[in-house]
């Protein structure tokens, strides 16, 4: 290699990239389910920014398992945020296996990230017009 390339990575910006088979109805399940706009489109994507971050959606042929959590917002009021969104008629998954349980769609999570500063969290999980699996989630202090 040439050059120190450490930490080339970790001064850039991320962007979550989630596939749409059908981008017209993937923005509309964004405004109408998540009060959400695209800052920015161009020909086959849309572009999200939500606290100075940026996802897109993207046409395309393929389609997420949906099997893994593709995107998550951090929340600091969880239970508001998925009355809203249920509110607007998003389907919460229920989750029902070892260690990990939703009552009313909200999961307690044990363990955090020591950076984060918490002691949990709490999780909530919903699938897009696309299938593919976003969450909510709230650390617990």
């Amino acid at each position: 290699m040439h050059g120190d390339h450490r930490g080339l990575l970790a001064r850039a910006r991320t962007a979550t990239r989630l596939p749409a088979q059908d981008l017209d109805r993937a923005r509309r399940f964004y405004s109408e389910r998540l009060g959400l706009e695209p800052v920015d489109e161009r020909p086959g994507g849309l572009l999200y920014r939500c606290g100075g971050v940026d996802f897109a959606l993207f046409r395309s042929a393929g389609a997420s398992p949906g099997t893994f959590t593709q995107m998550a917002w951090e929340v600091e009021d969880i239970e508001t945020v998925v009355a809203e969104l249920k509110a607007h008629g998003v389907v919460f998954e229920e989750v029902d296996m070892p260690g990990l349980r939703t009552k009313d769609g909200i999961a307690e999570i044990e363990g955090n990230y020591p950076s984060k500063g918490a002691r949990g969290e709490r999780g909530a999980w919903f699938r897009d017009s696309e299938g593919n699996l976003l969450g909510v989630g709230q650390p617990v202090l």
